[in-house]
């Protein structure tokens, strides 16, 4: 036997070959778990929202307007209505689902305080 056939075994050997494949599919099962599963959930919950909105409803735009919806469009589009006589054109998506969340909690908690 010659060295460079030795060396390759000795270096072969305790490493078992299993061990990076093992290595492998634990980093992916924990990137899926942390990092790829929460992100398509969100984008799922985000839709399901976006598609539930109607006219009426006062909401906040991903800029910071609050606004109440006056037509929901057939184009995928919403006309709000930012003040009396006051209308724009957004997309559905430009709606924020938390900062909408946010403002209905708050005024929720202010007609509360207000009625007691």
């Amino acid at each position: 036997m010659n060295t460079g056939t030795l060396m390759l075994q000795a270096a072969a050997a305790p490493g078992g070959g299993m061990m990076p494949i093992f290595l492998m599919v634990g980093m992916f099962v924990v990137m899926y778990f942390f990092m790829i599963r929460p992100q398509a959930k969100r984008a799922k919950e985000q839709k399901k929202f976006s598609d539930d909105l109607s006219s009426g409803e006062q909401i906040v735009t991903t800029a910071g307007i609050h606004a109440r919806i006056n037509r929901a469009n057939e184009d995928g589009t919403l006309q709000i209505e930012v003040s009396r006589g006051s209308f724009m054109t957004i997309e559905r998506s430009a709606v924020s689902m938390e900062l909408t969340a946010a403002a209905r909690k708050k005024a929720s908690a202010t007609t509360e305080v207000a009625a007691k």
